[in-house]
C-alpha cells in the first residue's frame, strides 16, 4: 500500500482539493479525497505544496515502433510495399525499451497510443500501453487492438507514386479505403449467416478479420488527416459506413471547427512544435485546439513522437492552453479527454476509485516550463522519482 497526502488533487472527474490524499492498494486507488492514513506502517509520500494529477496520456504516437537513434534498425512504423495492411499489429514491433519510454516516464507520461505510420491508406492495428514495468510489451497493453490506423493527404501519395500503383491521388486513396471498408463489410455479414446456419465450413479471411472490431464500433478509425478537404473526407467516409473515428493530427481543424463539432468525431490535435515541412502542414497553429473546443469538440494533444519528443507533451498543451484552449481544458487535453479518445476511461484518465493508480506528482503545472516532475507511478508502483537537489 502507498499513501499520497497533502498534495492539491486535480482528479479531472469534477472535484478536485486543494490539500487532499490517496490512498493506493494492488495497483488501483483505494481511497481519495481529504482522507488520513488509515496505517503507520504505509509508505507515505508527502506532496506538501505539489499538484498530484493523473499520469498524462499521450493519445497518438510512435515510441518504441520508431526507434531512437536506431536507423533502419529501429525503424518498423511503415510498411510500404501495399497500401492496405490492416492485419499488422503495433505490438509485434513495439520495443518496450526504447529510450523514449523512459523520457515519458520522467515527464510523468504514464501511457500511450502507439501505432503504424501514415504511409498506407491502411497501416494497421494501434494499441494502448503504459510506458513502464515491463520488458514484455503483452505485460504492458492496456486495450490492443485500440484503433485501425488510416491516412488521407500526401503520405499515402508520395509512398506509392513512384512505385506506379495506386494512390497516386486523393480520388484512389478514398476509392481505396471504400473499397476495403465494402469487401470487410460484406466478409462480416457472411459470416454472420455461416454461424446462424451453423456453416463451419466458413474460411476466415486474414485480411478482413481485423476490421471487425471497427464494423462493430468496439474501436475508431484513427485517421491520419491535416487539410481540411482529407478531414472532411474521413469523416464522410466514416458516415458512409457507421464507423467510429479520431481526426488525428486535425491541422486545419480550426478552418472547419463547426463541420468537426457537428460530425461528433473527436480530434487529437498536433504536433504544433513542428516545422511546416509539408504543404498540408502549412496552416500549424497552436489555436487549433482551442477553436475546436470552443466549437463544441472533444480534443487531445500529441507530439507524435519521435517528430515531437514526447517529453515535450504538457509543454505543447501549455501552449495551447495560452493560445486559447485554457488551463483547464489543457489539463484536461493531456488526461482524461485522452483516456476517453483512446477508449480506456474506465482505467486511466482521472483520479478516482477502482482506477490503475497511474499518478504525476509536480512541483506545480507540468503545462509551465520551469516545473519539474518530482514522481510518476504507474500500477501504484513508483517508476520515477526526482533526485534530490
Amino acid at each position: 500500500m502507498l499513501f499520497i497526502q497533502n498534495g492539491k488533487l486535480l482528479t479531472m472527474a469534477g472535484r478536485s482539493y486543494e490539500k487532499g490524499s490517496i490512498l493506493i492498494k494492488n495497483g488501483k486507488i483505494e481511497a481519495i479525497g481529504e482522507i488520513t492514513c488509515p496505517s503507520s506502517d504505509i509508505q507515505i509520500i508527502d506532496a506538501t505544496n505539489c499538484w498530484v494529477m493523473p499520469g498524462i496520456i499521450e493519445a497518438h504516437c510512435h515510441v518504441g515502433i520508431s526507434e531512437q537513434k536506431k536507423g533502419m534498425e529501429g525503424e518498423d512504423c511503415n510498411e510500404m510495399m501495399d497500401p492496405i495492411t490492416p492485419y499488422l499489429r503495433a505490438l509485434d514491433a513495439i520495443n518496450p525499451m526504447d529510450p523514449g519510454f523512459d523520457d515519458a516516464v520522467r515527464m510523468g507520461i504514464t501511457s500511450v497510443m502507439v501505432g503504424p505510420g501514415s504511409s498506407n491508406i491502411v497501416g494497421g492495428q494501434f494499441l494502448f500501453m503504459k510506458t513502464k514495468g515491463s520488458r514484455c510489451i503483452d505485460d504492458l497493453v492496456v486495450k490492443e487492438p485500440a484503433a485501425m490506423k488510416i491516412a488521407l493527404g500526401e503520405n499515402p501519395k508520395r509512398t506509392y507514386m513512384d512505385k506506379q500503383k495506386l494512390p497516386s491521388t486523393r480520388m484512389s486513396t478514398a476509392a481505396l479505403l471504400r473499397e476495403v471498408l465494402f469487401e470487410a463489410k460484406q466478409y462480416e455479414q457472411d459470416k454472420e449467416v455461416a454461424l446462424q446456419q451453423g456453416n463451419h465450413t466458413f474460411k476466415t479471411n486474414f485480411r478482413l478479420e481485423p476490421w471487425l472490431p471497427v464494423l462493430r464500433k468496439e474501436i475508431p478509425l484513427k485517421a491520419h488527416v491535416h487539410r481540411a478537404d482529407d478531414i472532411l473526407t474521413a469523416i464522410r467516409i466514416a458516415k458512409e459506413y457507421d464507423v467510429r473515428l479520431t481526426l488525428d493530427h486535425c491541422t486545419e481543424g480550426h478552418l472547419i471547427a463547426e463541420h468537426i463539432a457537428t460530425s461528433g468525431f473527436p480530434a487529437i490535435v498536433g504536433p504544433s512544435l513542428a516545422s511546416r515541412d509539408k504543404i498540408e502542414t502549412q496552416n500549424i497553429d497552436f489555436k487549433t485546439a482551442g477553436l475546436l473546443h470552443k466549437a463544441g469538440v472533444k480534443v487531445a494533444i500529441t507530439t507524435d513522437h519521435p517528430v515531437t519528443p514526447l517529453y515535450h507533451l504538457p509543454r505543447c498543451a501549455g501552449i495551447a492552453a495560452r493560445e486559447g484552449l485554457g488551463i483547464e481544458e489543457g489539463l484536461h487535453a493531456i488526461t482524461i479527454n485522452a483516456a476517453e479518445i483512446c477508449g480506456v476511461a474506465d482505467r486511466v484518465g482521472s483520479l478516482e476509485v477502482g482506477k490503475d493508480a497511474d499518478i504525476a506528482i509536480f512541483t506545480g503545472n507540468p503545462m509551465e516550463i520551469f516545473t519539474k516532475p518530482l514522481y510518476t507511478l504507474i500500477n501504484g508502483k513508483i517508476v520515477y522519482q526526482a533526485e534530490k537537489c
